[in-house]
């Protein structure tokens, strides 16, 4: 991966270890503080409870946010059987009970669990219904269907259990899947398949696209990924939640202070700040060239007239698309081929 030797630029992509509890709007906290820039905006959000990693561009480079927010992504899941809630997730009021199943019925399941799926999304999202969110909807007590949406599971591969009385009471799972799928409904679907019920008790985001979480700011301080430190996380989300102070209670706004993590993490922003690569403008269907010296660069970044004669690689015209500019490895903005066969500007990072 590509390092922005820039550290003074907020043009860039952050790659972020979301810390359990917070929520992703919650964590962009650290990265604007960071890097001294409001303009940031991440590739797809975490739940609260859930950890993992946030791909966050910053400055400029947020107008890339939507092609990598289409990127696969990979995630281990602790799913815990027996009891369906209706969020799907521990936090959620429980509305079903089932009875666990063996190893081998659930070993048997997952091997059902690849390939393009049909998914019904989850009550409790951000999907929009009518105008209106579902998660809002179904908090009001309204009923919506939500059409089923083709998935595709790449793989899901069972990594730990714990059993009681010879049955899963817990599993942790990992799957690598299209953007799009809810890992909350893989684990009621599961559960379903195998004549139990089952919700999340932990969820870690492991890689999206090519970036990977043991690269992200703050990726020392998560606890190893296990069922039994899930169930700890549980434990104390509900410790938390009953020490809170009531609302009418907390009238006193205090400044905040930011935390020895907060600090330790704003730190590992800037020192890890990536540029766009090659590799990720690829999966990101861009096609990829080159300035082929100084003056193209300088034309280039002063928006002069695009000429074909300012690139190192031929470029076909036939049909339109959007092209990266690159020099010396460099990201220098977007630009794409019009109907006339002409190239034009989308943005430069100047």
């Amino acid at each position: 991966m590509q390092n922005n030797s820039n550290k003074a630029s907020a043009d860039g992509i952050v790659l972020l270890a979301k810390q359990p509890g917070l929520t992703s709007f919650a964590s962009l906290n650290n990265v604007k503080k960071a890097l001294n820039t409001s303009k940031v905006g991440h590739t797809g959000t975490l739940d609260s409870f859930a950890q993992g990693l946030l791909v966050v561009c910053a400055g400029r480079l947020t107008k890339l946010a939507g092609n990598i927010t289409e990127f696969d992504k990979s995630y281990s899941a602790v799913i815990k059987f027996g009891e369906e809630t209706d969020t799907l997730e521990f936090t959620g009021q429980l509305v079903k009970k089932a009875p666990l199943p063996t190893p081998e019925v659930l070993e048997a399941a997952l091997a059902n669990f690849t390939g393009e799926l049909l998914q019904a999304p989850p009550a409790f999202s951000a999907i929009h219904v009518d105008g209106k969110r579902a998660s809002d909807l179904a908090r009001q007590g309204i009923e919506v269907e939500i059409p089923k949406r083709k998935i595709t599971v790449f793989s899901a591969e069972l990594k730990e259990t714990e059993l009681f009385e010879g049955r899963v009471l817990y599993a942790r799972i990992d799957f690598s899947v299209s953007k799009g799928t809810y890992i909350r409904c893989l684990a009621r679907d599961i559960a379903e398949s195998c004549g139990s019920a089952g919700h999340l008790t932990g969820l870690l985001r492991t890689k999206v696209g090519n970036f990977r979480l043991e690269n992200a700011a703050g990726y020392s301080l998560l606890n190893n990924f296990t069922i039994e430190n899930s169930k700890k996380d549980v434990e104390n989300y509900f410790s938390k939640k009953e020490a809170e102070l009531p609302v009418q209670e907390k009238k006193e706004k205090k400044p905040c202070i930011p935390s020895e993590a907060d600090l330790f993490i704003q730190k590992e922003i800037r020192e890890k700040l990536c540029g766009f690569s090659q590799e990720t403008a690829l999966l990101c269907g861009f096609e990829c060239v080159s300035l082929k010296d100084e003056k193209a660069l300088c034309d280039f970044k002063n928006g002069k007239k695009l000429l074909f004669s300012m690139f190192s690689q031929y470029i076909n015209c036939q049909q339109q698309k959007s092209i990266a500019v690159f020099y010396n490895d460099n990201f220098c903005g977007l630009i794409e081929t019009s109907d006339n066969k002409k190239l034009l500007y989308k943005f430069v990072i100047s």
